[in-house]
């Protein structure tokens, strides 16, 4: 292993050859005079190493000097928000980042769901209104929205790594409380005697058609997610967090009609206004606070089947991690329900024993399943960003600050102190690019991108989420006085002292979070050429190539 190389040098070939001198750097892409390393000239750049990860790739050809024309760089903005590429010195064949990103809109798909989520909602309030009157339907409403903001908030929470677009989050929240309960409700009366076509026992309805036709009713969104827009997936977490708020906003509904209808209506009608509030203070201590999580943990078990499929490779597991799910998800509401049914018809033991045997463990081990997939989300990071700080894209301290939400928590408190609520802003918005950055080349890794269009697309978000890296960057690198002027070149610090000399410092074996340093040199424009599958190059840094170690 070779020395780290002190300034005007170059590193040693990894082959044992001669040493490769570093290429010149064009004029425009200077350094301040006081933090300028000067570089021997060379006839062409050094393509950095292929990871074990992916198989070495042929590097698209480099931009030389010559093919970019020269832009002063300018300093980076005092406050506010970067919105493009003026002032960083960019070439001009890099097209200007979006902040935030910019997703492809689809407006028939969502025109659609807001047709079917509005008649739904429509059709069963009027049916509940109809059906237990006003009073009670307000009752019943009151009572049901107590629990929805802890729940919510608590998938949001979950969400925290790589957040869902708002959009999909409510309609997943509505579509569980009107189109999947009006399915229910229809299905089940059906089997019941409505009509008078098919009339079965209700134990049988309660246990075999009812789980069936809510869990189906419930995913049937998520899965339509996983079928069309696949790449909004990130993973276990994001199937869980969708699903769940469809068995919220499920839950929700339910609880009216109970609440409502045979709490309140019920012990109204018979007994009075007072017998009815004591009904729906008992059902309340039952169905809230004893099991108000039992619809979002039934729904949840199709969230992780649908998690696995997003992320694999595999037309295998893609059919069967989904169907696998649903199945988990209707046997435990099958469950619930049976011992609800021996509890009333033979004794309310089956409901006790059941609920302390069976379904707290469940939900606990659920919690902990939830725990460990956040976790892997900073985890992935951790193992996929490395390689490009290793192109020089990124600092070694930026990659770690990934790693956990303490970390990140910690680098935007640090942006804020140097650079006011702009610089947290810009913190967040690197972190999320970061992050799908992170999940972007992981799915190139998998090999999920099934088609040309596909990989072309994973490039072009790739290439994005660079460009806002560097964007965002430049809000709040260089403007702590308590750090000395330097940027990183892939391999090692090249950092200002004191006494105005430009050293190598080599990277710490632990990287301190965060140590904000000057900006690189640019990213270059694209190469229109990348390799096919399977693998993909990193994006190069040609002007400061890795150092051999």
């Amino acid at each position: 292993m070779s020395d780290l190389p002190t300034p005007g040098t170059a590193p040693g070939n990894r082959d044992g050859g001669p040493a490769a001198p570093w290429p010149p750097l064009p004029e425009w892409q200077q350094p301040a005079p006081a933090h300028t390393w000067q570089a021997p000239e060379s006839s062409g750049p050094t393509a950095p190493p292929s990871t074990p990860d992916v198989p070495a790739p042929v590097m698209p050809a480099p931009i030389t000097p010559s093919s970019v024309t020269p832009v002063p760089a300018a300093a980076a903005p005092a406050q506010g928000l970067a919105t493009g590429t003026a002032g960083l010195g960019l070439p001009p064949g890099l097209p200007e980042p979006s902040l935030p990103l910019k997703r492809p809109r689809r407006w028939l798909p969502l025109l659609l769901a807001i047709v079917v989520v509005g008649g739904s909602a429509l059709g069963m309030l009027g049916y509940l209104g109809w059906k237990i009157g006003p009073l009670a339907f307000a009752v019943g409403l009151s009572a049901a929205l107590l629990p929805v903001p802890v729940l919510v908030a608590a998938f949001l929470w979950l969400d925290r790594y790589e957040p869902e677009p708002p959009k999909l989050l409510v309609i997943s929240f509505l579509w569980g409380a009107f189109p999947a309960t009006l399915l229910a409700l229809g299905v089940n009366s059906f089997f019941s005697g409505w009509l008078n076509v098919v009339t079965l026992p209700d134990a049988v309805v309660a246990t075999v058609v009812a789980p069936f036709i809510e869990e189906l009713g419930k995913a049937a969104f998520p899965l339509w997610i996983l079928w069309r827009r696949r790449r909004e997936l990130s993973g276990i977490t994001d199937g869980i967090v969708y699903c769940g708020l469809s068995g919220v906003g499920f839950a929700m509904v339910e609880n009216i009609l109970y609440l409502g209808g045979h709490g309140f209506y019920s012990g109204n009608e018979q007994w009075g206004p007072y017998s009815g509030a004591q009904l729906v203070f008992g059902m309340f201590l039952v169905r809230i606070l004893m099991s108000g999580f039992a619809h979002p943990l039934f729904t949840s078990m199709t969230g992780i089947g649908i998690g696995i499929a997003a992320r694999s490779a595999s037309s295998w597991v893609r059919w069967c991690a989904p169907v696998g799910g649903l199945l988990l998800a209707m046997t435990l509401h099958g469950s619930w329900n049976l011992m609800a049914t021996l509890a009333a018809e033979i004794s309310p033991y089956f409901f006790l024993y059941g609920y302390i045997a069976v379904m707290v463990p469940v939900f606990l081990s659920m919690i902990g399943v939830a725990l460990w997939v956040r976790a892997r989300e900073g985890r992935l990071a951790l193992q996929v960003l490395p390689a490009y700080a290793t192109a020089g894209w990124l600092t070694p301290p930026e990659v770690a600050a990934m790693g956990t939400l303490s970390r990140r928590h910690a680098a935007r408190v640090w942006a804020r102190r140097v650079a006011g609520d702009p610089g947290r802003k810009a913190m967040k918005e690197f972190q999320f690019a970061a992050t799908r950055l992170a999940l972007v080349r992981d799915g190139m890794n998998r090999g999920l991108d099934e088609n040309p269009a596909d990989r072309d697309r994973s490039i072009a978000e790739e290439r994005d989420l660079l460009q806002v890296l560097n964007a965002t960057r430049a809000v709040f690198v260089g403007r702590d006085p308590q750090v000395p002027p330097a940027f990183f070149d892939g391999a090692a610090y090249r950092m200002t002292f004191p006494d105005g000399v430009t050293r190598t410092v080599p990277m710490p074996a632990e990287p301190v979070v965060p140590v904000p340093v000057l900006l690189p040199p640019p990213a270059p424009a694209y190469p229109a050429a990348y390799p096919p599958m399977p693998g993909y190059p990193y994006p190069p840094q040609p002007y400061y190539p890795p150092q051999a170690v």
